[in-house]
């Protein structure tokens, strides 16, 4: 069965046939010519939650496999961050575990490669008094991910951002974190449209001059800053950034809106990549970059650019809410069992949204087993009131 009754935007119904095509997996992991990170999601297990909106239990075998899945396909894996539901499901224990988990079997798998986020999340903003409270949150995780033998991503802090009142408290703070670091790290600018809580971070509401703010650390620090993920949906922006990055410090877009032009580059630079999306829509990301990674630039575009009407639907305000996107997509191509999430995320986002994602991932080849994201889809939309024929 390869059709469906959807509901549309003004509240009618439509008989929808599906007209994408899945894309083939490749027989090996294949080789890119940019840093691909895909930050992937965590699958709960709804049969041993007693509390999903404060402790969600995690089904470590579906998590684990979905890791191997995007190794498969030649990604770097983001481990822990705000895909997997950091500060929105997934606390830091359940966090410390799945950097543990991941860690071992990363050594498991040849080639396998991932980097972990570390922040401040098991502070509460309202709990953090001093610059002093937010370095020993710091150092607790990235000792944590460094003692278990990963590489951080630093992530931004809502706690930092509650007590900092300059661009100075920003470069106090990650200098004294940055000078400990066994590694090199990631740095990350998550703009307020993923976090509210991260409003005015570097020290200024105005883009540039938060810019030479983060650019201030990032030139005082640079033998110990691996590169800057970059997530505030503005091309623009992130070739500002790209630009005046030193010589040997990476950009990684995290802009889920732009990403194509992006990673394809101007001709002269081009961004690398740390992106949610990728999650989402693997086997496509992986063909397209392989593609581009040979010099086939059309291939690329005509790969990876049907994906992004359907990263906007995903990415579209509330931004936070995402990861129900992700999710869902996980569960249609069949890389998990059911559509719960860590603090019953499932039901941040309406019908509406969902059947658009349906819609947006068939025209983009992304629905990996048509018949049975079908059956899922129905099922689903049953559950909420949509009956289908037949």
């Amino acid at each position: 069965m390869t059709s469906l009754t959807l509901p549309r935007q003004d509240g009618s119904l439509e008989q929808y046939r599906l007209t994408g095509t899945p894309i083939e997996r490749p027989r090996a992991a294949p080789t890119f010519n940019r840093i691909a990170y895909a930050a992937a999601h965590v699958v709960s297990d709804p049969l041993r939650d007693t509390d999903p909106w404060g402790n969600a239990a995690i089904d470590w075998e579906q998590t684990m496999a979905f890791r191997h899945h995007l190794w498969s396909l030649g990604f770097k894996i983001a481990e822990a961050m705000d895909t997997a539901q950091r500060g929105m499901g997934l606390a830091w224990p359940g966090a410390q575990q799945l950097i543990r988990r991941s860690l071992a079997e990363a050594r498991s798998v040849s080639g396998a490669d991932l980097a972990c986020g570390a922040g401040t999340d098991h502070l509460s903003p309202a709990d953090a008094r001093s610059l002093d409270d937010v370095i020993a949150a710091y150092e607790q995780q990235i000792g944590f991910v460094e003692g278990e033998g990963g590489r951080a991503i630093m992530m931004a802090s809502r706690a930092l951002a509650r007590v900092a009142r300059s661009p100075d408290d920003y470069r106090h703070v990650y200098g004294h974190i940055l000078r400990q670091t066994k590694d090199k790290v990631v740095l990350h600018w998550l703009g307020d449209m993923f976090d509210p809580q991260l409003k005015g971070y570097w020290g200024s509401h105005d883009f540039d001059d938060a810019l030479d703010a983060l650019l201030s650390i990032i030139e005082a620090n640079r033998g110990k800053v691996e590169g800057i993920k970059i997530s505030l949906l503005d091309n623009a922006k992130e070739v500002a950034l790209r630009n005046r990055l030193p010589d040997g410090v990476l950009c990684f877009t995290g802009d889920d809106f732009n990403y194509a032009e992006l990673i394809e580059g101007d001709g002269e630079k081009y961004s690398h990549a740390l992106l949610g999306i990728f999650d989402a829509v693997a086997p496509s990301a992986s063909k397209a970059l392989a593609a581009l990674a040979k010099g086939d630039d059309a291939t690329f575009r005509g790969v990876i650019e049907p994906t992004v009407p359907l990263s906007r639907k995903i990415f579209e305000a509330p931004t936070q809410y995402y990861k129900v996107g992700v999710v869902l997509l996980a569960w249609l191509n069949g890389h998990q069992n059911h559509f719960t999430m860590p603090a019953g995320m499932q039901s941040a986002r309406g019908l509406l949204h969902y059947a658009d994602i349906f819609r947006l991932a068939d025209r983009a080849n992304v629905l990996d087993r048509p018949e049975l994201a079908v059956k899922r889809m129905q099922n689903l939309l049953a559950t909420l009131g949509v009956e289908q024929a037949g």
